[in-house]
């Protein structure tokens, strides 16, 4: 997502504003709902607007946001072992659960934010399928609060590459184990992981 301010998102054509939201949360019926509420008078009033239309995601719309969450790369220097056991985590999550496995570490260095992901997941699998929709909503408010606030304090998120929807999000520490291919490895310069 493009950096800008909280001025320029008030003020951008509604085409424009739903972009931005869509790389922050892929619900398009979130971005539609807080870009139609704008302008806001401040960061606070806009990030809590995002989280009210977070929390009103019906299962649709949150099965459709979990399917086009992009997965990024493992931090640089992820040992093949700890690879092959996210690996194998992350096709148990999404074979339980059918959807990608989400969270948000913000604020963690990676040496942390690794172990803490495989405990995530680990612990998560245990969940049952109504309780683990309530964390991954969660996870996504907040991973979606985290891009919203990058984009509109005028840093803008690192790309991760991939589609359009997805060329603006945060690096963070996984991507999605491929038959084809080896995991890709790329250092992130941001706290927020979502696998």
């Amino acid at each position: 997502m493009p950096a800008q301010t909280l001025e320029h998102f008030n003020t951008a054509p509604p085409d424009e504003a739903r972009r931005t939201l869509l790389a922050c949360l892929r619900s398009p019926r979130w971005a539609r709902r807080v870009a139609a509420h704008r302008p806001y008078p401040d960061l606070p009033a806009l990030l809590a607007a995002a989280d009210e239309a977070a929390y009103d995601l019906g299962p649709a719309d949150l099965a459709e946001a979990l399917t086009r969450e992009p997965l990024p790369a493992l931090p640089a220097g992820t040992y093949v072992a700890a690879s092959t056991a996210l690996s194998a985590a992350y096709a148990a999550y999404e074979s339980r659960f059918g959807h990608t496995f989400v969270i948000c570490l913000g604020g963690l260095p990676c040496p942390e934010a690794l172990d803490h992901l495989l405990a995530a997941i680990r612990s998560r699998l245990t969940n049952d399928p109504e309780d683990e929709r309530v964390v991954a909503r969660e996870e996504l408010r907040r991973l979606a609060r985290q891009r919203l606030l990058q984009a509109t304090k005028g840093r803008g998120a690192a790309s991760t590459g991939g589609s359009a929807a997805g060329r603006d999000q945060p690096p963070s520490a996984r991507t999605r184990p491929a038959a084809e291919g080896p995991l890709h490895v790329a250092a992130p310069a941001h706290p927020s992981v979502h696998v």
